[in-house]
């Protein structure tokens, strides 16, 4: 098996790391993204559709901040967030997607990934808790599995969160100054920057053999947090709501009619009973 990886796929040496949002454009920005992303779930929980979305990136770069405002928009009941960490023993015996197929989404659902299937070619690479022919083999496995996904109409997408060296240890000592943040700072953190440029390289490969025209990478400047977040919900925006009728659903022409016993009820409602007002 041959990976097929998308003909332009993304560099980190061609980010502009200084894109910025201000703080009006991003809430006013940020406010109509997430009632399109209340739309998207409906028109998925309805058509039976599902969703993957993986977000991966440097320590620091912002996934989780992104992924609560994702979720603040979201009904849970259809929709959930994997953190993921270093496998527990039961799936150390185990192939390491199996852990990942156990958490793919149900029809209808979305689900997100805050770290991934990816960690194969990244830190268990960097790290060398892998053989080498293991997470080689993984870029060609990794493509089938993303196909597969696909061809059984569960929409991809992939980010990547990008911050340089610099903007990456001044959100380190901000954690570190915050009590309420000191959670997220670990001694794990201060020693993977040692292995930088052997990170660094291995973005690249997995951005080159892993972006394919099913599931192309979008990779995005994160040294600002809010220009960041808003790119990231505007590419899984752009990529849910592609040829999907995200029109709110139907209404039951039951539920109308006994409605209208009990409410004046304003047009255009009153005389389209299958079709809520937008």
């Amino acid at each position: 098996m041959t990976s097929h990886a998308a003909s332009a796929a993304p560099r980190l040496d061609d980010l502009d790391m200084t894109r910025r949002l201000g703080r009006t454009g991003y809430e006013a920005k940020l406010g109509r993204l997430q009632k399109k992303l209340m739309r998207i779930q409906q028109a998925y929980l309805f058509s039976g559709r599902s969703a993957v979305i993986v977000f991966e990136g440097w320590d620091a770069s912002g996934k989780g901040g992104t992924i609560r405002r994702i979720s603040a928009a979201l009904d849970p009941r259809s929709f959930k967030v994997w953190p993921i960490g270093a496998p527990r023993n039961y799936y150390l015996a185990r192939h390491y997607l199996a852990r990942f197929m156990e958490r793919l989404p149900p029809e209808g659902a979305i689900t997100v990934f805050d770290r991934s299937w990816y960690g194969r070619v990244l830190v268990e690479r960097v790290e060398e808790l892998t053989p080498e022919e293991r997470w080689r083999a993984a870029y060609d496995e990794i493509n089938a599995f993303e196909k597969m996904l696909v061809e059984d109409d569960t929409r991809v997408v992939k980010i990547f969160m990008h911050i340089t060296p610099e903007e990456q240890l001044q959100r380190f000592e901000r954690r570190l100054r915050d009590p309420l943040k000191r959670w997220k700072l670990s001694y794990e953190d201060f020693r993977n920057r040692k292995h930088w440029a052997d990170y660094e390289q291995a973005i690249e490969e997995m951005l080159a053999r892993t972006s394919t025209p099913h599931a192309p990478w979008c990779v995005l400047p994160a040294n600002n947090k809010k220009y960041a977040r808003i790119a990231a919900m505007h590419e899984i925006v752009e990529r849910l709501s592609a040829n999907v009728d995200i029109a709110p659903p139907n209404l039951d022409a039951a539920v109308l009619e006994e409605a209208e016993k009990h409410f004046e009820l304003p047009e255009p409602l009153a005389s389209n009973p299958a079709r809520l007002p937008e």
